[in-house]
């Protein structure tokens, strides 16, 4: 059995390495993620599987590289330098910008047995926004 802290770095090289196909031995099938980018992102178990492949289409050099991992019991918290070029498509997204990003983000998730079960998080999305040219988004 890996440790929590084993189980996020997996996930983030399976992540990196686009080897989507993966995705299900780092994450459990019915994961929550409570990370939205854009407004109006499915929360509903075992969405954050097609959302990390929409993500990956539309910032195809992207990377999410752990800067800090801390871990207690079966809770990780990563510090994540998080990169990318808006060159895919991507449902909820503006069309391609062709811009870069370069934001901090904090990822806590939980893991149960050997798979991340929730995910949360919080970035800094507005530098994000303003990087890569996107209008801030309303709720209507």
């Amino acid at each position: 059995m890996r440790d929590a802290k084993q189980v996020v770095r997996d996930f983030f090289d399976a992540i990196n390495e686009r080897r989507l196909a993966d995705l299900p031995q780092h994450m459990a099938l019915d994961v929550i993620d409570h990370n939205k980018v854009i407004y109006g992102e499915a929360d509903e178990p075992g969405a954050a599987f097609d959302g990390f492949r929409q993500q990956l289409e539309a910032f195809g050099e992207g990377r999410m590289e752990p800067q800090q991992l801390i871990a207690e019991d079966d809770t990780v918290v990563a510090r994540l330098l998080v990169t990318g070029t808006h060159t895919g498509h991507h449902p909820r997204m503006p069309e391609p910008t062709g811009r870069s990003c370069e934001v901090e983000q904090i990822w806590i998730f939980t893991v149960r047995e050997d798979r991340i079960a929730e995910i949360r998080a919080v970035s800094d999305r507005l530098g994000m926004f303003l990087q890569l040219g996107w209008e801030w988004p309303t709720a209507d």
